[in-house]
């Protein structure tokens, strides 16, 4: 991959942006890999029990490269180049049966502020901040944005973001609830958001199932998620970490969950 770096520590896969001359703005070259990457994490099946997403460089994701060479040579208008490149990914992640960590180290503007704001737990630096940038060159927030964002920060303060197009820097980001653990510098924050990644790896098989019961839950009316809720426990009382949890509670020791 050129445009994305994966590799695997223990159970978490570390899947980074990895075109810093740009500010890891995002081309045709990105969304290929990071597709690829995703493809390659599925695969592993039950081995791979957390996605942690960083950026490399000062920038977590700058947003589209306004610059690439490929935009010429995709669809010619903007929303087909969101249906056929961002929306299966931004599925795909929504997708994903595992827990999903998201360390923003700098900026993230853009579509990059709808990669971070898909991280079931967003970790940042102190130093980075978030930027609804779309207004500025006239156009709307995509990548999922209009949909995660009020649900995140609310109606009022997601229309400021968007409409105003000012930056929101990570401690008032925290303060907001977009950011659950905010870190000094970039170095903290890889540490701090790979011990979050870490835990969540290393946790039951019904991790997977509390994210897709919360990513339902905004469809579903309230009859129909207490129906979800009662399906997915059938679910996640058929595992082996389900009789595993059980048996350390009751044996006082701490648990060997296994994700199966």
């Amino acid at each position: 991959m050129q445009r994305m770096q994966l590799e695997f520590v223990d159970r978490v896969a570390v899947l980074k942006f990895d075109h810093p001359e740009v500010m890891n703005a995002v081309g045709g070259q990105m969304l290929r890999d990071f597709g690829e990457a995703i493809g390659e994490i599925k695969s592993r099946g039950t081995d791979i029990r957390c996605l942690l997403l960083g950026g490399n460089g000062r920038a977590f994701c700058a947003g589209a490269n306004l610059q690439d060479d490929e935009k010429s040579q995709g669809p010619k208008e903007a929303g087909g180049s969101l249906r056929h490149g961002y929306h299966p990914l931004m599925f795909e992640l929504r997708g994903l049966e595992m827990p999903m960590v998201t360390a923003v180290n700098g900026a993230a503007a853009g579509v990059g502020m709808s990669f971070a704001m898909m991280g079931d737990i967003v970790c940042a630096s102190k130093q980075a901040y978030f930027l609804q940038a779309f207004a500025r060159i006239g156009l709307i927030p995509d990548g999922g944005a209009t949909y995660l964002l009020p649900r995140l920060v609310g109606w009022g303060r997601a229309m400021e973001l968007s409409l105003l197009a000012e930056r929101l820097p990570a401690e008032t980001a925290q303060q907001w609830g977009l950011v659950n653990r905010l870190f000094d510098d970039g170095d903290a924050l890889e540490s701090g958001a790979m011990e979050v990644a870490q835990k969540l790896a290393n946790g039951p098989r019904s991790l997977a199932l509390i994210r897709k019961a919360y990513w339902q839950s905004w469809g579903n009316s309230y009859e129909q998620q207490l129906e979800l809720e009662a399906q997915l426990q059938n679910e996640a009382g058929r595992t082996t970490d389900f009789r595993e949890g059980v048996s350390a509670f009751l044996q006082k020791r701490d648990a060997a969950f296994t994700g199966e």
